[in-house]
């Protein structure tokens, strides 16, 4: 197997704790609310069309028509979709920054919304000093399209059979496996740091 020299992230379920319901449980009182509107009103099958380019300006003043009581919730999803970053998931900071101080070139690689990206960046900097991202909603690429490996690939000058991706999602990581990266299904920090000992990275 060849020498693995760079690591591509995915961001939510693997370097932060993302959930829209960290955002809503400070919008509504009860369990019962948060999972009705969590589920029929702005479910994650509807928010999948944002990560593929579709614009929260475009898609937020027809849901408030379809959903008129719920109007003050689904404006805030886009304005406040920062708030549904809890934080890092443990110990995946300090993993980052262990490769950085090696010298092991990093890349992002994420399915999200374009609008709120500027904010992310802003309230986590150290997405700002990865060696480069792709953000699927930019780009109108959603993982596991083999499309969006390619653009990485090409944009970066990165060798797939030099890289490993880390994803919390098996068919993303499938996926990547397919374009000739190496693979990491994501479940905890440890996991991932010794499955990135067997390939060789310096942690």
């Amino acid at each position: 197997m060849a020498s693995v020299d760079v690591v591509v992230w995915d961001f939510g379920g693997v370097l932060f704790d993302w959930d829209p319901a960290h955002l809503y449980r400070k919008v509504f009182e009860t369990e019962e609310e948060l999972d009705h509107f969590l589920t029929v009103v702005c479910p994650r099958e509807w928010h999948f069309q944002h990560d593929a380019g579709v614009r929260f300006a475009d898609t937020l003043p027809v849901r408030r028509t379809e959903f008129p009581d719920h109007a003050a919730a689904i404006d805030v999803y886009c304005e406040r979709y920062v708030e549904m970053i809890a934080g890092p998931i443990p110990g995946m900071h300090e993993l980052v920054e262990e490769l950085r101080s090696s010298g092991v070139r990093q890349y992002g690689l994420s399915n999200m919304p374009e609008e709120p990206w500027p904010a992310i960046v802003e309230a986590w900097p150290m997405l700002a000093e990865l060696d480069g991202v792709v953000i699927s909603g930019v780009e109108k690429l959603t993982k596991p399209d083999p499309a969006i490996f390619r653009l990485l690939t090409d944009r970066f000058a990165v060798d797939p059979a030099h890289a490993v991706f880390v994803d919390d999602v098996a068919r993303n990581v499938d996926g990547a496996i397919a374009c000739g990266f190496a693979g990491i299904v994501f479940a905890d920090a440890p996991q991932v740091r010794a499955e990135m000992r067997a390939l060789g990275l310096p942690v």
